[in-house]
């Protein structure tokens, strides 16, 4: 792995070891942050199960003012601790060694909302992202900035065999007043965009 863009520019991140974590690949990311543009540059970044932290340090490398990164897994704080300390990023870094529940109670009451947020449970943790996009949604603007992006990695949904379902860890359309507005599919990942949009007539 390694920094795409920005002041870190091919700078190497170390990976966790072991096979717990799957990171973002460097060209999902690529495209992701092609698509964030200059939303980044002063941006407050939330990377939720941050593994290596990959995703919040190539905001910070692409001008993020803060990134926070929430992880649980020994490996991947390991290397997520290296990384914050190989790029000198620890003034900007909060690294937030938390249950995920734990993490979205305590920033709720915290009061400092991000304009971007990203998460990238395991695949299979389809009640992972019900649970954490609910939450974001229940939050609203406790915890996303007025034309906060919330984006989430995903599996590409199948499309083989009639009728059959998607995945169960494919995000739904809406989470209280967090709605999704786009999906970006690339290989067998995807992501899926939200924002905090009205209720009403939909």
């Amino acid at each position: 792995m390694r920094i795409i863009a920005g002041e870190f520019r091919s700078r190497r991140l170390r990976a966790p070891r072991g096979w717990d974590t799957r990171p973002t690949s460097d060209r999902l990311r690529e495209t992701l942050f092609n698509v964030l543009g200059n939303r980044v540059a002063g941006a407050r970044f939330a990377d939720l199960y941050a593994g290596s932290g990959a995703n919040g340090l190539e905001a910070l490398s692409r001008g993020a003012a803060e990134a926070v990164f929430v992880e649980q897994a020994p490996p991947a704080l390991e290397a997520l601790h290296s990384n914050v300390a190989a790029l000198e990023v620890a003034a900007r870094a909060q690294v937030a060694a938390l249950p995920m529940a734990r993490w979205l109670r305590e920033a709720v009451a915290a009061a400092r909302p991000f304009d971007l947020l990203f998460l990238d449970p395991p695949y299979a943790a389809g009640a992972e992202y019900a649970a954490t996009l609910g939450a974001l949604g229940d939050a609203g603007q406790k915890l996303l900035a007025p034309g906060a992006l919330v984006i989430a990695e995903h599996r590409r949904p199948s499309r083989s065999g009639a009728g059959k379902q998607p995945e169960s860890s494919a995000p739904g359309a809406r989470y209280g007043a967090l709605g999704r507005v786009r999906v970006l599919e690339q290989g067998d990942a995807a992501l899926s965009f939200f924002v905090l949009s009205p209720l009403s007539g939909h």
